[in-house]
């Protein structure tokens, strides 16, 4: 079986959503949505929480699966700890992924990331990894937030014009995070997307 993550859109430096699964020595199983950074055609980067089970659960068996589907109601489960055992298949991934490819653990190293809002630093993982098998159930592509980010913002454009100065600063504020991550995560398609809009609002005399 080819590993190669570019068969489900995977790019290397791209940043993608997904749904990690593990278990821990006893066999419990435990799912959450991680982004995965792809590092080449069969090398991913994770950066993980401490005092998280997933990650407790990757230094433990130093493997783990990444699920890749579009279905928000697993996401939606995964992010608050509500996934039923029986949605996990005997080699422990999502019985309904698009797609998944099992990881075996190249490194663990500590992460210093001074101006992160949510931990102090030196309080997460990154986690290098191999895949060592990449299962395809149907034709799919790793998701990314970028295309989700360029609806919104074509969506405040097209209320541009008619709103007031407070709310059109409020859309160029929001225009601006949503530029920075889809410049960090998104396709080529997004990033240019994103481009065009700036243009349009530098058209309009602003400066996004």
């Amino acid at each position: 079986m080819k590993t190669d993550l570019a068969l489900i859109g995977m790019e290397k430096g791209r940043q993608y959503e997904t749904i990690i699964t593990t278990k821990n020595c006893e066999n419990i199983k435990n799912a959450a949505p991680i982004g995965v950074i792809c590092a080449g055609r069969d090398k991913i980067l994770n950066r993980i929480f401490k005092g998280s089970q997933t990650l407790e659960n990757i230094i433990s068996q130093r493997e783990f699966i990444v699920n890749i589907t579009h279905n928000p109601e697993l996401f939606t489960a995964s992010t608050i700890g509500k996934l039923p055992q029986d949605y996990f298949s005997e080699d422990n991934s999502l019985k309904c992924a698009d797609a998944y490819f099992k990881c075996e653990v190249i490194s663990l190293t500590d992460a210093i990331k001074q101006s992160d809002p949510i931990k102090k630093k030196g309080e997460a993982v990154v986690i290098k990894s191999k895949v060592t098998q990449l299962m395809i159930n149907k034709p799919t592509q790793a998701m990314n937030r970028g295309f989700g980010y360029v609806i919104e913002s074509l969506a405040d454009l097209s209320r541009f014009d008619m709103a007031g100065e407070d709310k059109k600063e409020e859309y160029l504020k929001k225009f601006r995070e949503a530029n920075r991550v889809v410049t960090k995560v998104g396709y080529r398609e997004d990033i240019k997307a994103m481009g065009e809009i700036k243009k349009e609002l530098i058209r309009k005399g602003y400066k996004p």
